[in-house]
């Protein structure tokens, strides 16, 4: 089979993932819950493995895409993935389920950061990046909305059999990547830029002493916590949520599938539209006005979460759910923006990678906590206090704004360097 042009397989690599993984996301809760009677708590904690092995395999997953090939590492993570949806389908017991988590968070550190890497090596014009990667999230939406339909389809006939495809066809998908991806612009990362347990070392050692230095690192990496901590809830439960408290209208005609059919696809369009608003309206020039926004944001999403927990019927837990949704995917790229506005080059990659860790620290330490709240007293409970931990970061976010136009001061970055 012939090589086919970089652009073409890195859009059909975006659609078709994210498709898969739509129509995946659609059915796995009702699935986990009825045929392999997992209660809130495990369900939440197989979230937590799913995180770990993120944390502990994307240090040596990235060395494969630094020292052997981006490509390589990307056909690995399309076969690992798929190999962990079709245990995930096949055998409906709470073990291998476990296993599928970790398997699928490997081949997620295998993907992570080396298509976007693959694309950057294989583009003749590097000027041209950002104009794929718009393409790319592009695709993804369309590729989900298409997931959102397949999955609904499958899991009306089966609830296991979207799994099981979505497995068969991530298998298929590193085939036609061996024989149709390129590679002619990579080049093995020399010594000191590889990715390796040492770099990450220095990574940590780095963002410790910088974050003894600064005055505002500390607020940050306090906000990303609590933002870590309350996200795993939320997205581990709030189906069961919809499944335990609330009746579906329309009866047995409009079931929980499709239901949550719509409920995916309206959240897509609605966060589509959203972003555009934002990108228009926002002032988020300065520091300060993003910390604004971000605190509003936060507010918001605080009591979107505890309105979905207290909702006394299915139209206003419906409301309260989109409009978090809406607010989560609006925080993310803003925060990066804010994040980053004022990091010097010299910081910049450590304060972003250290970020990333909080974040899955602050996933593994509530999602067991809160999922096991879930089991004893109910998802209401649960939910509640999922957005009541916001609450600590909207005091962060006080404190930010009260500390000027500098996320990182440079008598932080050189009292850190001096300490070289």
């Amino acid at each position: 089979m012939r090589r086919l042009n970089a652009y073409t397989v890195y859009l059909i690599l975006a659609g078709v993932t994210a498709m898969l993984m739509a129509a995946r996301d659609i059915a796995m809760a009702l699935y986990f819950v009825r045929e392999v009677g997992m209660n809130p708590f495990q369900l939440v904690f197989a979230g937590t493995v799913f995180m770990i092995a993120v944390v502990l395999c994307e240090v040596p997953t990235g060395v494969v895409a630094d020292v052997y090939s981006r490509r390589l590492s990307v056909i690995i993570g399309a076969f690992v993935v798929g190999a962990a949806l079709l245990l995930e389908g096949l055998v409906p017991s709470y073990w291998p389920i476990l296993v599928a988590q970790a398997l699928w968070g490997i081949g997620l550190t295998f993907n992570r950061g080396a298509l976007e890497a693959w694309i950057a090596d294989e583009l003749p014009n590097k000027a041209d990046l950002g104009h794929v990667y718009l393409r790319g999230a592009q695709a993804g939406y369309v590729g989900a909305l298409a997931g959102i339909g397949l999955g609904v389809a499958l899991a009306s006939v089966r609830l296991n059999l979207v799994s099981v495809t979505a497995g068969a066809f991530f298998v298929g998908l590193g085939v036609f990547l061996s024989f149709a991806m390129p590679e002619t612009g990579f080049s093995p990362a020399p010594r000191a830029g590889r990715r390796s347990w040492h770099v990450a070392g220095e990574t940590l050692r780095d963002g410790l002493r910088l974050i003894r230095h600064s005055t505002v690192l500390p607020i940050i990496m306090g906000i990303v916590f609590f933002l870590g901590m309350s996200s795993e809830t939320y997205d581990r439960l709030w189906e069961v949520h919809f499944l335990n408290n609330f009746s579906f209208p329309g009866g047995s005609r409009f079931g929980p599938i499709l239901w949550f059919g719509v409920i995916g696809a309206g959240g897509l369009v609605l966060s589509f539209i959203t972003a555009e608003v934002v990108r228009r309206r926002l002032d988020t020039a300065t520091q300060l006005s993003a910390v604004r926004v971000l605190l509003l944001i936060d507010v918001g999403l605080m009591l979107s979460m505890v309105a979905f927990g207290l909702a006394g019927n299915f139209e206003v837990a419906l409301a309260a759910y989109w409009f978090a949704y809406l607010l989560r995917r609006t925080n993310h790229p803003l925060f990066a923006a804010w994040l980053n506005q004022s990091l010097e080059p010299r910081v910049q990659a450590t304060v972003i990678s250290m970020s990333g860790q909080v974040d899955a620290v602050g996933q593994i330490a509530g999602g067991p906590a809160f999922g096991a709240l879930a089991t004893a007293a109910g998802t209401r409970t649960a939910m509640v206090a999922a957005g009541l931990v916001l609450a600590p970061a909207a005091l962060l976010y006080l404190r930010a704004r009260g500390r000027g136009d500098a996320v990182v001061e440079p008598a932080a970055v050189q009292a850190s360097a001096a300490e070289l």
